[in-house]
């Protein structure tokens, strides 16, 4: 849901209490478009003042993002007039998306002043801007502008602060027979959530949808489509819902798709109908509920971010390859007509006394076909018999060494177009900054991307040599595979990139643990370890953790899916392969169609890893 005019004015009410009176201790301006203030007033708060243009907003956090070397000028033109000062005001007018903060210090000569500063909340054109009440005077703006850009208003130092211009729409209404005339002030024709959207200050689309639904109406349904009862209805919904001071106690909640989902993608300050279908969670204020979503929407975002720029190295080096891989079977196919040559010379060494001088070809029997067929080879006038014959043997012996030259060239790029299929996967399926962050430290490790790489510490030994200091490994250091539940109470490790994939595989695993992995296509080892003395575990947790196979797979979705498995004792990895990369000689297969609902229980089951 939007931080909407209603909204905001709930998280006025429930904030206010708790900011008025606090001290301003510092003044940090993380990101371009965000503000944080680090209040004191029986213990710390951080109060973080978003104009970012796809979650414009404001609430308390715990989160403390880095700063930068240098703070940017707003940020000490902030400092300079509000460090050390405290707040005496939070508020809002009339439900407009605008909200005002007193805050009194002391200026350079040593007098006690009130600065107001503005927080728009307009989408893209969100500011936050610095002003002097007795003057009305912009004292600075987080984003300045002129008219150039605004012909309405300039936000520049020196410049007189205007209000964003009004949109003319009316503030809660208690009366109905009031509330009534303003709605039929538009047209009938218009649908219901239209005319609540476009004639009531604070009312957001979702808002009007929720009135709407709650009035047991359609949320297509027209203005002239309403009867009285309908009308009465509505109004009583609206009244619900809009008027902060009437609702003085609030349920605020967030929404998940699903069970499995953590990021929420809505949140309410009361339970609202239309999100009825999603999974629902009370929470205890709307701060709460305002901080969760948009911080789940930032590391989202900064997760997709990271997504996008680590899979377009890794598409850009498929292409690459893939277009290696082109020239190199196009120049084999080449290469494999070349070879006819051999035949062709030695037909002109076997017949060289029968070839005319300046003959531009000749008919020879084939003697290597049993019905001795005769085959035509043209010649070059200007050379011999012998010389021709030659000249045949020569373009053998080139398409010979080009097949040759050429096949250790095309398994290699073989071998990266697999690799990086395996990547695609891991960067599809990865979910947290965490493992994006392992994917990146791989294709570092692999040279597609430039990076540091850890350097080694080292200690003096005797004569003066050196050898690498020892250094604990902690725990960050640790591959921390999926561990999921079987039916049976049997846990299955899950590999999420290739490098857990080699430590799951070759290092996890003991010889006699079941390996698996879906046939030939790019996915996640699977471990399910074994019991001394157990050869195989028990068949649902064998099928449930080919089902795992699949799902973590670009097989994910396939039915009758190949899926290997094997003991760990069977796996080897050669020399110089790539990360995930391993080989297997004995082993069984499982075709499989995972079950959604089984799906669905092993990825609920996910636990912590050891």
């Amino acid at each position: 849901m939007a931080l909407d005019g209603v909204t905001l004015a709930y998280l006025v009410n429930e904030l206010a209490p708790q900011l008025i009176g606090a001290r301003i201790d510092k003044i940090f301006q993380p990101e371009k478009d965000e503000i944080h203030f680090l209040l004191r007033q029986q213990g710390s708060r951080r109060l973080l003042l978003s104009t970012n243009a796809t979650s414009p907003r404001f609430h308390l956090t715990q989160e403390n993002k880095k700063n930068p070397t240098s703070p940017p000028m707003f940020c000490m033109i902030l400092r300079k007039h509000l460090e050390g000062g405290k707040l005496v005001g939070v508020h809002q007018s009339e439900l407009e998306r605008v909200v005002t903060f007193d805050i009194q210090n002391y200026n350079e000569r040593g007098d006690l002043v009130t600065l107001q500063l503005y927080l728009e909340i307009m989408g893209k054109h969100s500011n936050l801007i610095l002003v002097d009440p007795t003057t009305g005077v912009i004292l600075d703006g987080l984003r300045r502008y002129s008219h150039a850009l605004s012909r309405y208003r300039e936000v520049l130092p020196g410049r007189v602060y205007l209000a964003p211009p009004s949109q003319g729409k009316h503030p809660p209404i208690e009366d109905e027979d009031l509330w009534r005339k303003v709605l039929y002030e538009e047209s009938l024709d218009r649908p219901i959530t239209s005319v609540l959207l476009a004639r009531f200050a604070g009312v957001s689309p979702e808002l009007a949808r929720e009135i709407v639904i709650q009035a047991g109406l359609s949320t297509d349904i027209r203005l002239d489509q309403c009867g009285d009862i309908d009308v009465s209805r509505l109004f009583q919904a609206y009244r619900r819902l809009s008027n902060p001071e009437c609702v003085p106690n609030i349920q605020p909640c967030l929404y998940y798709n699903s069970t499995q989902q953590t990021r929420p993608v809505a949140f309410t300050f009361a339970p609202f109908q239309q999100y009825q279908e999603l999974r629902m969670e009370n929470v205890p204020s709307l701060n709460d509920a305002i901080a969760g979503f948009y911080q789940s929407k930032s590391s989202n975002n900064n997760l997709e971010s990271k997504r996008g720029s680590l899979h377009k190295v890794v598409h850009e080096q498929h292409l690459h390859f893939s277009k290696k891989l082109k020239i190199y079977k196009e120049a084999e196919t080449s290469a494999t007509s070349g070879l006819a040559y051999q035949k062709w010379g030695e037909l002109l060494t076997a017949n060289l006394y029968q070839i005319p001088v300046g003959a531009p070809e000749i008919m020879v029997e084939d003697y290597y076909d049993p019905a001795l067929s005769t085959v035509t080879i043209p010649l070059n006038p200007h050379l011999s018999a012998i010389d021709n014959a030659q000249r045949y043997y020569k373009r053998y012996n080139k398409a010979k060494a080009t097949l040759r030259q050429t096949k250790p060239f095309k398994e290699a790029a073989l071998v990266e177009i697999k690799y990086l299929d395996s990547l695609l996967v891991s960067l599809e399926q990865a979910s947290t900054l965490a493992e994006l962050d392992e994917i990146h430290l791989e294709l570092v490790g692999q040279g597609y991307v430039a990076g540091k790489h850890v350097k080694k510490q080292f200690i003096k030994v005797k004569k003066g040599r050196l050898k690498p200091k020892a250094k604990a490994k902690s725990l960050k250091e640790v591959p921390q595979p999926r561990v999921y539940r079987s039916s049976k109470g049997r846990i299955i490790y899950v590999g999420k990139n290739n490098v857990q994939n080699d430590w799951l595989t070759m290092r996890k695993g003991k010889p006699t643990d079941l390996w698996l992995h879906v046939k030939i296509i790019p996915g996640s080892h699977v471990l399910i370890p074994l019991e001394d003395g157990e050869e195989f575990p028990d068949d649902t947790t064998l099928e449930e953790a080919a089902a795992l196979a699949i799902y973590y797979s670009q097989a994910r979705g396939s039915s009758q899916v190949p899926v290997d498995y094997t003991h760990v004792k069977q796996i080897k990895k050669p020399n110089s392969a790539k990360p995930g990369m391993v080989i297997y000689d004995q082993n069984w297969t499982l075709y499989l169609t995972p079950k959604p609902d089984i799906l669905e229980r092993l990825l609920a089951s996910e636990e912590l890893p050891e």
